[in-house]
């Protein structure tokens, strides 16, 4: 129970903090109802003018989050001119409600405004008590509650703490973009590991497949042999026949064992990559801080292999990682164009911010990349930039590696 009590004022805190123009409205109406009526008690009554121009000194707030100077330049000329008119008779309070626009204006707007801004307030408010008569100079040893003493120390503690909350708040938006791009890397970098394994067993399935074919290649060839043979040896043609059939069985139990690694449940089946699918990439690399611009300029619908859109795609996906682990949040620029029979890949980063430390790497992304480019009898160039970025561009070709250099 006691727990339920806890979390409503929690619930309610982050309810409206999700909702800031209802906040500020709250505010602004409860204190200009409060400034009324603690003015509506006086005697002589004071005009209705009068009170609606001091509780008026308020409503600005409503807008302290979107124009903080604003809101306090409105409210010191609205106490300006109310002291200026004098419609109540008698002490009233000094101008110690322009503390919450001088909390605000610390709060949202730099302090490199904000400070000069808040003396000139204080100059003005003081003299204007001063030339209306609203104050005395204070006797020694003694603090009058309204004087310009008073004025200093109020007016300094709101600053202080408006500004103090904008450093806090600086630093945890920091931190929380901090986090974002960590997970961002995490998330690259987990889907790194994934391809490099599965590289790795499809490497292994190449391997055991092509002993297996291979064996079953030369013990058919040896049964053809027996069977060609006169008079063709019966039991040596079965048992070679025997041999095909086990070791083709041995090669499919190890296909099957080293798919069985690579297989999802059918739900959980994403589309194969394709040029189609770099939105995805570009999304995760913005998450992670990276500005990216992404061109196409490919010239070629739907009519590239399959293969070589997966290569493409995987070439993107490796350049960014990379871009991420050794440059940071860097302006990154993507280019796909080409046709038919060619496709032309670019991805460039400008410099890492100074001091910015690259995550150490083994240069396998480098030689995966120069692996799937060469399939496609393309080129792959990567290297520095004058300006300290990283510029990297592949060309594949959709033409069959036998006939281009026959076309040599």
């Amino acid at each position: 129970m006691n727990a339920q009590v806890n979390t409503l004022p929690r619930a309610a805190q982050h309810w409206l903090a999700d909702r800031p123009r209802l906040t500020d409205a709250l505010w602004a109406g409860g204190l200009t109802l409060l400034d009324m009526v603690t003015v509506l008690d006086r005697t002589p009554r004071p005009p209705g003018w009068g009170v609606a121009l001091w509780g008026a000194q308020t409503v600005p707030l409503l807008w302290r989050r979107t124009r903080p100077r604003t809101v306090l330049v409105a409210m010191t000329m609205l106490y300006v001119l109310f002291q200026t008119l004098g419609p109540i008779h008698g002490k009233i309070p000094g101008p110690f409600l322009l503390m919450i626009g001088v909390y605000a204006v610390a709060r949202y707007a730099p302090a490199s405004a904000s400070g000069p801004l808040t003396l000139l307030c204080l100059a003005t408010t003081a003299v204007t008590d001063a030339l209306t008569g609203h104050w005395q100079p204070p006797s020694p040893g003694s603090l009058e509650p309204i004087s310009v003493t008073t004025f200093v120390f109020f007016f300094a503690v709101a600053w202080l703490l408006g500004y103090g909350r904008r450093r806090i708040g600086a630093d945890a938006e920091r931190l929380r973009e901090l986090n974002r791009r960590l997970v961002a890397e995490q998330e690259l970098n987990a889907r790194q590991a994934v391809l490099t394994e599965r590289a790795r067993i499809a490497r292994d399935l190449h391997d055991v497949v092509a002993h297996h074919v291979s064996a079953i290649a030369l013990q058919a060839r040896a049964a053809e042999d027996v069977l060609t043979c006169d008079p063709p040896d019966a039991g040596e043609a079965a048992h070679s026949v025997g041999l095909i059939a086990g070791t083709a069985d041995t090669a499919l139990i190890e296909m099957r064992r080293l798919l069985g690694l690579l297989s999802f449940d059918e739900r959980e089946l994403a589309p194969e990559p394709s040029l189609d699918h770099l939105d995805l990439l570009v999304g995760v690399a913005t998450t992670a801080g990276c500005r990216v611009t992404y061109v196409s300029e490919a010239r070629t619908g739907n009519a590239l292999p399959a293969g070589m859109q997966v290569s493409a795609y995987r070439v993107v996906q490796e350049a960014l990682t990379n871009v991420v682990k050794h440059a940071g949040p860097v302006g990154v620029r993507i280019t796909v164009r080409g046709d038919e029979a060619r496709l032309t890949v670019e991805v460039e980063n400008d410099a890492p911010a100074p001091g910015h430390r690259p995550v150490p790497g083994a240069g396998r992304g480098l030689v995966g990349m120069r692996e799937r480019v060469a399939a496609f009898d393309g080129e792959l160039h990567a290297g520095p930039h004058q300006d300290g970025g990283w510029r990297l561009r592949a060309v594949l070709s959709a033409r069959d590696p036998g006939t281009a250099q026959g076309d040599g």
